[in-house]
C-alpha cells in the first residue's frame, strides 16, 4: 500500500445521508501498520443512530469511536468493525489478517498496537462480528449468570443473539430469545436456544438481558423477570426518552435494573482484564462457524450510503450486515 496516498471512506454527512469521500493517507510512521480492508461490519443499532443524527449532545465525547473523524452530529466518519490485511509493518504482522476498531474505509494507517491478529481458525469474513461478541461477553460479565438460571434475552439483533449463544453454554441454563420478529425463531434454533415472541415468552426468569434497542423491549424485560431478578439493559436509545411503568409491581417484586456498556470492562473482571485481553477472547470465540448465521447480508463498499440508509429506515430481517472491499 506504500504507493497509495488516498483511500475511500464512508461519512455520515447529515441526518440520514451518507457519502463516500477520498481520504488522504500519510505514510506509515515507526510503529505503524498499513492495512488494506477486506471486510467491515455494520453495528446496526449504534451506527444507525449515528447515521440518523440521534447522538445526544451529552454523549458526544463518550460515544467517539477509537478512530472516528469529524464530530457529532455530522459530518462524521464512524464505525468500529474492520478486517483487513497488513501490507506494511513489522515482519510479524505483514501479510496477516487483523481486526481493527476502524470505520468503513478501503485502507488506513494505524499504530500496530491497535490491530488484533485473527486466530488461524477464524476466517476474515466472520471476524466482522468481533466487536459485537466483545459487547456480548462484557454484558454477560455484568449480568453474572449462575449455573441453572432461567435466562431471557430480549432482542434478537446481533448482540442479543450472541448473548443467547454464549449463555446456553453455561451448565444447566435454560435460555430463551425473545423478539417481535418471528423470523428470529430459525436463528434461535441454529444457536441452540428457545425462541418466543413477547406475548408467549416463559417469564419468571432468574436473569433478563435487554438488547432490543426499543423502549417496549425494556418493558417486556421487566415483565419477564422473576422475584428479585436482575434486568441488564444493554440497549442504547440515543435521544429517545424511555418511559417505564415503575408504579405497578416493580417495587413489590424487588427488581434490579442494571446498565451494561462495552466502553468499560465489567467491574467484576476489571482488576484482571483489560480491553485487549477481552478482544482476544472475543476473537477466539468466533472459531465456531455457527455464528455465520448472524451475517444476513453483504454489499460492496461503494453501495454503503444506500445500504446504511436502507438499514436505518427499514432493517427488515437484517442482523449483521457485512461490507466487502475489492
Amino acid at each position: 500500500m506504500s504507493s497509495l496516498h488516498v483511500a475511500r471512506a464512508f461519512w455520515s454527512v447529515a441526518p440520514g445521508r451518507g457519502e463516500i469521500r477520498d481520504e488522504p493517507l500519510a505514510p506509515p510512521g515507526p510503529g505503524d501498520i498499513a492495512v488494506r480492508a477486506e471486510f467491515s461490519g455494520i453495528s446496526r443499532g449504534t451506527e444507525t443512530l449515528v447515521f440518523q443524527g440521534r447522538v445526544p449532545a451529552s454523549e458526544y465525547h463518550r460515544m467517539r469511536a477509537p478512530f472516528q473523524a469529524g464530530d457529532f452530529p455530522a459530518p462524521v466518519k464512524y464505525g468500529y468493525s474492520s478486517v483487513g490485511v497488513v501490507d506494511e509493518g513489522p515482519d510479524e504482522l505483514r501479510g496477516r489478517h487483523v481486526f481493527v476498531l476502524y470505520p468503513h474505509q478501503t485502507g488506513y494507517i494505524v499504530p500496530a498496537s491497535a490491530a488484533y491478529i485473527l486466530p488461524d481458525d477464524v476466517p476474515p469474513q466472520r471476524a466482522v462480528l468481533a466487536a459485537n461478541i466483545e459487547t456480548a461477553v462484557n454484558g454477560l460479565w455484568d449480568a453474572s449468570p449462575a449455573v441453572g438460571d432461567r435466562i431471557a434475552i430480549v432482542g434478537g439483533g446481533t448482540v442479543g443473539c450472541l448473548l443467547a449463544w454464549l449463555a446456553r453454554r453455561i451448565p444447566g441454563c435454560s435460555v430463551e430469545l425473545v423478539d417481535i420478529n418471528v423470523q428470529r425463531a430459525q436463528i434461535a434454533r441454529t444457536l441452540g436456544v428457545r425462541f418466543a415472541p413477547p406475548e408467549a415468552a416463559a417469564g419468571d426468569a432468574d436473569l433478563v438481558v435487554h438488547a432490543s434497542g426499543a423502549p417496549a423491549g425494556l418493558a417486556t424485560a421487566l415483565r419477564l423477570a422473576a422475584f428479585e431478578a436482575t434486568v441488564v439493559d444493554m440497549s442504547w436509545y440515543g435521544t429517545a426518552v424511555v418511559p417505564l411503568a415503575l408504579g405497578a409491581e416493580f417495587h413489590a417484586r424487588r427488581l434490579v435494573i442494571k446498565s451494561s456498556q462495552v466502553g468499560a470492562v465489567a467491574a467484576r473482571q476489571r482488576a484482571r482484564w483489560d480491553t485487549r485481553r477481552r478482544m482476544q477472547l472475543a476473537l477466539q470465540l468466533l472459531a465456531d462457524p455457527v455464528v455465520d448465521a448472524l451475517i444476513t447480508g453483504e454489499n460492496d463498499f461503494e453501495a454503503l450510503p444506500d445500504v446504511m440508509a436502507q438499514l436505518a429506515a427499514e432493517p427488515g430481517d437484517a442482523i449483521c450486515h457485512r461490507i466487502r472491499y475489492s
